[in-house]
């Protein structure tokens, strides 16, 4: 009972229980900060108060959230060049009607955007919108197109070590090697390959059991571009688009600001005519009309970040674990992982869950009696629990912002729920079986 009165683990129920009940994410977000100082002894108003703490923090997601909004104006830009109804309709001949095929193809690309081009969302509200009608002709489930997107934006960064998966493993081996167990961040991959393979199945269970039905969807035009027409043919002026993406993505990866590299394609689109002066304004409009909303969230979702770390309860949470657990192996490695779901659904982050509790789980796992190996598995899969399924994690909102450009795709219950099921649930069953039997 003392658990359940903790206050990360009743704002994070709390947000839960609101946006399953279809409140708006952003006063979900804010009422759950609140409930979170409140019941940590925090004031309302003044220092160190609710608003103030939340306020300060919410600055730390303005690069995201100006990304967002950025890449909503070039998904509008590109989109008012043509250019994607003529990618579509070649991705129409490549598919064949073949919808598992497209999914799976959909799940690849998004796993290229966390290694081998680390572009991370980017690539959602440029690539789905123009694919929607596909989408809709196949009668194809968008729950399945939000976890075969979720499946790349969060396995490889668990599995693989490149890209953002090499920061991952870092971050994993540094905070270790505090604890005193030391595993080198390019062998972290050995013990955490099979979390990445539990989500496979997560993958593959969501694509032909659970979404295969066909699903039927209107054919709406896309928010903005009403009067956009279909091309099936390149022109010349699509190759100065194309080189605008590729010079985007070089200069994100070579400055690592996703901000920049969205404005530098915007402007060579501009310059080079690929984009006409009066389709400028109509594309910044669009693409904040699109994006602003989920801008905003990350916003606030960092501000409740704040908030939960200022209420001082987390170390509280994971102590509590200690406390409760007493020499069991199993409760141990259990009680770890859903805690670390709860962390990572108030922080909204993995990569900065692994901090947090790192410095409990270790010697605690130790304790227990599990080897480096399964303490390194239980942390990465705790870390990594609540990235799928948060309202307010880019994991979702990413997908969401794609699949939700004709207004026919709810971000709690086609997005975060699908997400949250097949890949936290898998998460925890893989990191059960790594830690108790695989490295133990």
């Amino acid at each position: 009972m003392d658990m359940l009165m903790n206050p990360v683990v009743l704002s994070v129920l709390v947000m839960i229980i609101l946006c399953l009940l279809k409140l708006n994410i952003i006063l979900a977000l804010l009422i759950s900060a609140v409930v979170a100082g409140v019941s940590a002894g925090m004031p309302l108003a003044g220092d160190g108060s609710v608003m103030q703490v939340l306020i300060d923090n919410m600055g730390g997601q303005s690069e995201t959230a100006l990304s967002y909004v950025l890449l909503g104006c070039l998904a509008m830009a590109l989109s008012q060049t043509g250019i994607t109804s003529v990618l579509c309709d070649k991705l129409k001949k490549i598919v064949k009607g073949r919808r598992f095929f497209l999914l799976l193809l959909l799940a690849v690309c998004s796993c290229l955007s966390q290694n081998l081009i680390p572009i991370h969302i980017a690539f959602i509200p440029i690539l789905i919108p123009p694919m929607l009608s596909l989408f809709n002709e196949l009668k194809i489930d968008r729950r399945a197109v939000a976890c075969a997107l979720t499946f790349g934006l969060k396995a490889p960064y668990i599995a693989i070590p490149a890209g953002f998966g090499l920061i991952f493993h870092g971050i994993l081996s540094t905070e270790m090697a505090k604890s005193g167990i030391h595993i080198a961040k390019t062998d972290v991959w050995h013990y955490t390959w099979m979390l990445g393979l539990s989500m496979v199945f997560g993958l593959l269970i969501a694509i032909f059991i659970s979404y295969s039905r066909k699903r039927e969807y209107e054919d709406r035009p896309l928010q903005g571009l009403e009067d956009v027409g279909n091309r099936t043919e390149f022109s010349p002026k699509d190759l100065i688009t194309l080189v605008a993406l590729v010079i985007a993505v070089y200069v994100q990866l070579h400055y690592d600001s996703m901000p920049l590299g969205v404005l530098a394609a915007l402007v060579l689109m501009f310059l080079f005519g690929a984009l006409r002066w009066g389709n400028i304004e109509k594309a910044m409009t669009g693409g904040l009309g699109i994006m602003g909303m989920i801008a905003i969230i990350m916003l606030v979702a960092s501000g409740y970040g704040g908030v939960i770390r200022a209420t001082n309860a987390v170390d509280h949470l994971v102590n509590g674990v200690v406390a409760m657990v007493g020499g069991s192996q199993f409760y141990g490695a259990l009680l770890m992982l859903l805690v670390g779901l709860l962390v990572t659904m108030g922080i909204g982050t993995s990569f900065g869950t692994i901090p947090v509790v790192a410095a409990i789980y270790c010697p605690l796992g130790l304790k227990l009696g599990f080897s480096p190996a399964s303490v390194c598995c239980l942390l990465a899969a705790a870390a990594a629990l609540g990235d799928a399924g948060s309202p307010a994690s880019d994991s979702t909102l990413g997908p969401t912002s794609g699949l939700n450009f004709d207004g026919q795709h709810d971000h709690i219950w086609d997005t975060c729920v699908p997400t949250f099921l097949h890949y936290n649930l898998t998460l925890i069953v893989g990191g059960m079986v790594c830690a108790l039997m695989i490295f133990h």
